[in-house]
């Protein structure tokens, strides 16, 4: 990293439409459709970046720390890293972005929701009788995941994703 550590480096800032709210208990694609119905609220503001195509071919997934949003809200935010998800045979980047510098505890609850989550994302691919592993690939660098997302004006599509 050139000699800084990755605290050092300015963060991309990203604009997130909010698809989930904190403390909401349905979980929402960036159709707007209905996924499934959680058992425990959401801990983070969910949503997406409408600018790339992430690598599930839906927009790129961006998680927002801080208050609750209502849903349909465009925050700009700095983006401070990146968590990657495995499942159903693809890897997809979910942007971790806040209005200020995450914690080490806030990585570390980030880390274990989304180890939960793959977890449970898991269960629900067995019931709904789709193949594959789901599992959280760990920490990962914002604009690294940024560069591996498609630019809208190069996917020269917008995402068509079923789940």
């Amino acid at each position: 990293m050139s000699g800084k550590d990755y605290r050092e480096q300015t963060p991309p800032s990203v604009e997130v439409v909010i698809e989930i709210p904190r403390g909401s208990f349905l979980k929402r694609g960036s159709s707007g459709r209905i996924d499934f119905v959680s058992p425990v609220p959401c801990p983070y503001n969910y949503g997406s970046i409408r600018q790339y195509i992430g690598g599930e071919g839906d927009y790129l997934d961006a998680v927002v720390l801080g208050p609750r949003l209502p849903i349909g809200s465009r925050v700009q935010v700095n983006a401070y890293g990146a968590i990657g998800l495995s499942e159903r045979f693809l890897y997809d980047d979910k942007l971790i972005c806040a209005y200020k510098p995450i914690t080490p505890s806030d990585r570390r609850n980030l880390l274990l929701f989304f180890n939960i989550y793959s977890f449970c994302k898991g269960l629900l691919n067995v019931v709904r009788w789709r193949s594959g592993r789901a599992r959280c690939e760990g920490w990962g660098d914002a604009s690294a995941a940024i560069a591996r997302a498609a630019p809208i004006e190069r996917a020269r599509q917008h995402p068509k994703v079923g789940f």
